[in-house]
């Protein structure tokens, strides 16, 4: 009798940490724009694969490079959109504290992508590109719903493979697209289905 009612307290208790959990999710990036940024990176991936530009490190770094910004200006006019307009986060800069779990691993992807240019070291690049922004997914583990988490294990393995595998060239823009296309059609749905379960909840 006595087994069976802790037994039930400890349910209660992991209950009641899943709710609180789930209330403490970060709402402020978009499913949306994630998605799109995906499809930019699969999209680009294309048209590098096309030949309309020199295959060139120089032209890949720069096609690439068009892709970072515009995925980076899609997500982070997003997430100022729902700081100054939101009425539940009424512009405290607290609510913005788990966008910052990612700084450390994203600032680290740009100076080893400034070492490994300054090197030549172009095929390193997808590997590096992919881990780094896999750590950064893991940074969320509390603060986005449990499946970002994965998604960034994916970034990881993926990264893991274009560094150890031969043969990966630069020049080759499929693994990147492919890769991130992937990572962020899956992350932009778990981030949209979070945002319909938000929008349910406080709708009741």
């Amino acid at each position: 009798m006595i087994a069976h009612h802790i037994h039930d307290a400890l349910s209660q208790v992991r209950t009641l940490q899943e709710v609180i959990l789930e209330k403490r999710r970060f709402q402020g990036y978009s499913g949306k724009a994630r998605i799109a940024s995906g499809l930019a990176a699969l999209a680009g991936a294309a048209f590098l694969a096309s030949g309309h530009i020199s295959a060139t490190p120089r032209a890949h770094l720069w096609g690439w490079g068009a892709i970072l910004l515009f995925a980076l200006l899609l997500n982070y006019a997003c997430l100022a959109w729902w700081f100054l307009f939101d009425h539940q986060v009424r512009r405290n800069p607290r609510m913005l504290k788990p966008a910052l779990d990612a700084v450390p691993a994203l600032a680290v992807g740009a100076v080893l992508t400034l070492a490994l240019l300054r090197l030549r070291q172009f095929d390193l690049l997808f590997g590096a590109w992919m881990s780094l922004y896999g750590l950064a997914q893991v940074a969320y583990r509390q603060s986005l719903p449990p499946g970002i988490y994965y998604v960034g294990i994916g970034y990881l393995v993926c990264g893991a493979a274009c560094l150890l595998w031969p043969g990966i060239s630069f020049l080759n823009p499929w693994p990147m697209g492919l890769a991130f296309f992937a990572g962020e059609l899956t992350g932009g749905i778990l981030l949209l289905r979070q945002q319909e379960t938000h929008q349910q909840d406080a709708g009741e």
